[in-house]
């Protein structure tokens, strides 16, 4: 196992330093120039479409999802444990100066899944049934004909059904029960029997029932989580100007806080931005269009305006909260206040603070013994949300692999559930680190991809937007 973690952990050193950031930058600067920065300029038409006529009883469709609906699952897989235990990571590794990356890959990655959602809706296909199908594999063949484009097709189709449906939901069980563990002293395998009972019923459901699931439990967990942050921040409220100066300094010489020579701290704090920063909103990975593809909207631009928000909602609303509670109250004002380049690793070791704890401790700080209760709570709803949106994601690949073959779906959903059991009682390092080789995997060829089609992303965002300034003419 030890010689295994290390072999994965070079093999992603070398993609998320070298190869991850490349695309995650250059795909998302290539989308806002492209598209005219349209995460600025749909911004306020993406917000009006999610909460202009928000509802929690979305109903069951013929074929299909509401947008709501499609938006609802999409966050469900965005936001998870790459939320907590991701950006705590980042934050203990790179500094808080990761946290500012993680804002530039999420503002760029806007462009990116608007590109990502647009492209779901172009190439989306009906079964005979009525079933929708769509993702990176419908757009990846219409981007590259013939045998090339089955390759990549295919390429993505088995790392997605690894990283997501297998690997994925390994890391989101196995923070659910360390973080149980932690705060009700439950056993770990106990908690993944309890999960994986839950997940079969919801897998065995369909997209109908995780839709129905999604659209009322994304909301409620959300706002869980927001107020506790805000009542956290609000205690520690003289500590948030230090906060955001820590965030913006350790950006750029982060080498002050966690040594090694300024290069080094640099690649290591944009590193970490990046890789959590895809865990986390999962903009350019190829997971999210699949839920995107089942919208039921007039046109592809409607679906690309509301996946941006999908997005900020992530990043910029649930993420920053993890990272002002951590940094405020750990570094701050807290153990890890004073560190720097000669302490920081000796004080870190000395608090016992990890990725998997470290919100937790961060919560305990103001909540006692119920911080992390509360955490545990946040986590369990954010990981099992992920789960549910990460197996359908997975399943439509196997659709794909098998031609639709209805006792393929039965055995990958059986093969996943045993994985979620797995995850609980799995090493937390080597299960993120396969999860992150296979993410990274399942970049490339979609990131090929998009910009293959960034015409048609082009033309979709032009006329989405000619098309509501005809409309605003004419009321």
């Amino acid at each position: 196992m030890d010689a295994l973690l290390k072999l994965v952990q070079t093999a992603n050193a070398y993609l998320s330093d070298y190869i991850l950031i490349v695309l995650l930058l250059g795909v998302g600067l290539y989308f806002t120039i492209r598209t005219r920065f349209v995460q600025v300029r749909c911004f306020g038409e993406g917000m009006k479409k999610v909460f202009g006529g928000l509802s929690l009883r979305g109903g069951k469709n013929k074929s299909g999802l509401s947008s709501f609906q499609a938006l609802a699952t999409a966050i469900a897989a965005q936001v998870g444990t790459g939320n907590i235990v991701g950006a705590s990571g980042a934050i203990l590794v790179g500094g808080p100066g990761a946290i500012f990356w993680m804002w530039i890959i999420a503002f760029l990655g806007m462009a990116t899944i608007y590109a990502e959602a647009v492209l779901a809706q172009e190439t989306k296909i009906k079964t005979e049934s009525g079933e929708v199908l769509g993702g990176p594999v419908y757009y990846i063949k219409r981007a590259f004909k013939g045998g090339f484009g089955k390759f990549l097709a295919g390429f993505f189709s088995v790392a997605i059904i690894l990283a997501l449906g297998f690997m994925g939901c390994m890391v989101q069980s196995n923070s659910i029960a360390e973080s149980c563990n932690t705060a009700f002293g439950i056993p770990t395998w106990i908690v993944g029997i309890i999960i994986a009972a839950i997940a079969a019923f919801i897998f065995i459901g369909g997209i109908q029932r995780i839709a129905s699931v999604t659209e009322k439990l994304v909301p409620l967990m959300a706002c869980l989580f927001l107020i506790g942050g805000v009542v956290i921040l609000a205690v520690n409220v003289k500590s948030i100007p230090g906060t955001f100066g820590m965030i913006f300094k350790y950006a750029f010489t982060p080498n002050a806080l966690i040594g090694g020579g300024i290069g080094y701290a640099i690649k290591t704090a944009i590193s970490q931005g990046a890789k959590r920063g895809l865990f986390s909103n999962e903009a350019g990975m190829g997971s999210t269009p699949h839920a995107h593809a089942q919208a039921n909207v007039e046109k592809p631009h409607d679906q690309g305006v509301v996946a941006m928000i999908g997005v900020f909602i992530d990043t910029f609303v649930v993420l920053t909260m993890t990272a002002l509670v951590v940094i405020s109250t750990l570094f701050v004002n807290g153990p890890l206040a004073g560190a720097d380049g000669n302490t920081y690793a000796g004080l870190l070791e000395a608090s016992g603070i990890t990725k998997t704890n470290a919100m937790q401790t961060a919560a305990s700080s103001v909540f006692g013994n119920f911080g992390s209760i509360f955490v545990a709570i946040c986590l369990l709803f954010f990981a099992f949300s992920t789960v549910i949106s990460w197996n359908f994601f997975g399943k439509i690949n196997v659709q794909y692999l098998s031609k639709n073959n209805k006792v393929a779906t039965i055995i990958y959903s059986l093969i996943a559930i045993v994985f979620v059991f797995l995850g609980t009682i799995a090493s937390n390092d080597l299960v993120w680190e396969l999860t992150d080789f296979f993410n990274y995997l399942m970049v490339l060829p979609n990131a090929i991809a998009l910009l293959a089609l960034a015409s048609v992303v082009s033309k979709s965002a032009k006329a989405g937007i000619a098309a509501n300034k005809e409309k605003k003419k004419n009321k």
